[in-house]
């Protein structure tokens, strides 16, 4: 695909700005299917997927949301190519942000740099996978040509918009690492893709802590027993839950530890937007320092919410076999002998938000 635009629409003998009219021209035509100077939503779609583009998710609606002046449904040259030279100075301004040598191509390392400064750690390896999807010519760098082919028809407008998609199209995972909880754009939230998502995540958090469940127990009666034994170490630990309670010990504790992602992911959702409307004049656009403070006062209070959960994991985790029947009988028990206080004790220590 990338190769088409460059040799054949973009070439290469117009690398920066020499006649974008032609090169714009040239594609404009080839989109016209029926020749009658206006390209409208089904032409877009089936001539981009004739040509072997493929458009993002809702791409074509938010191209001619953005891109069609006079409402008219379809897009004629004069608009077609202002949405395109207005859509190339914004990548040519998020390609400069991430070009930090001035080199005029973007490598590994200049990606995870450009992220960190926004608060965001991946991997160099996770670094790489994202310019392989960008990348034509296979040199593991991408220069400004391979930019703007790839994001020509992609509706991102700045930094932030292309690293979320970046988080969905690669699967990389950049979500744990932020205090900003995963956000999603009006049309996803009008689509109903923000709670599959949301969906998804749950899914693949409860694979997660179910898979890793018996470490999680071992490291809290570690923390807890380590103390009274210097003998007690990982494969001693594993073996005392074994013979105390059985394989099935080793999971105990983990209903309880999937049960709370949905309560927590749903409060921390919700309350970040609120906290971003009451940070942001309304019409403002929310800035970075915005959405840093709102997602760690949407971790602070999802956690303060969904913390007597975490008490009674691990209540469960460190309890004797037969000493709680499930995590209701364990909730009873604490309410009845230690009071509502017990589900906050040691919540003055900072919460792992």
């Amino acid at each position: 695909m990338l190769r088409w635009l460059r040799g054949v629409v973009l070439p290469a003998a117009a690398c920066q700005d020499a006649e974008p009219p032609t090169r714009y021209e040239t594609l404009f035509h080839k989109l016209d299917r029926n020749g009658d100077g206006v390209v409208d939503i089904c032409e877009l779609q089936e001539g981009l997927k004739s040509l072997g583009i493929p458009l993002g998710q809702d791409a074509k609606e938010k191209i001619f949301t953005t891109g069609d002046v006079n409402k008219d449904g379809k897009l004629d040259f004069e608009e077609f190519m202002k949405y395109l030279k207005d859509h190339e100075k914004q990548m040519k301004l998020a390609f400069k942000s991430l070009d930090k040598n001035n080199d005029g191509k973007i490598e590994a390392s200049e990606i995870v740099q450009s992220l960190q400064i926004l608060g965001l750690t991946i991997s160099k390896q996770q670094a790489e996978l994202i310019l392989q999807s960008i990348d034509a010519d296979g040199t593991m760098t991408v220069d400004w040509n391979e930019w703007r082919d790839y994001f020509l028809f992609n509706p991102v407008t700045d930094i932030e918009e292309i690293i979320r998609f970046w988080k969905h199209s690669t699967g990389i995972d950049i979500g744990d690492s932020l205090t900003v909880p995963d956000e999603f754009t009006e049309d996803e939230k009008k689509s109903g893709q923000w709670w599959r998502q949301l969906l998804a995540g749950g899914v693949a958090g409860a694979v997660s802590r179910t898979s890793t469940a018996p470490l999680d127990r071992l490291k809290v009666m570690m923390q807890v027993h380590g103390s009274k034994s210097e003998k007690m170490n990982i494969y001693g630990g594993f073996r005392q839950m074994v013979k105390e309670g059985g394989i099935r010990s080793l999971w105990r504790g983990n209903g309880t530890n999937v049960i709370k992602i949905a309560p927590e992911t749903a409060v921390k959702f919700w309350v970040y937007e609120q906290y971003k409307k009451l940070l942001t004049e309304e019409g403002q656009k929310v800035g970075t320092f915005e959405r840093f403070v709102s997602g760690s006062m949407a971790g602070a209070t999802a956690q303060t919410l969904i913390y007597p959960m975490e008490v009674l994991k691990t209540r469960l985790a460190v309890g004797k076999t037969g000493q709680y029947s499930g995590m209701f009988d364990c909730a009873k028990k604490i309410l009845k002998h230690e009071g509502m206080g017990a589900f906050y004790k040691v919540f003055s220590l900072p919460p792992h938000f």
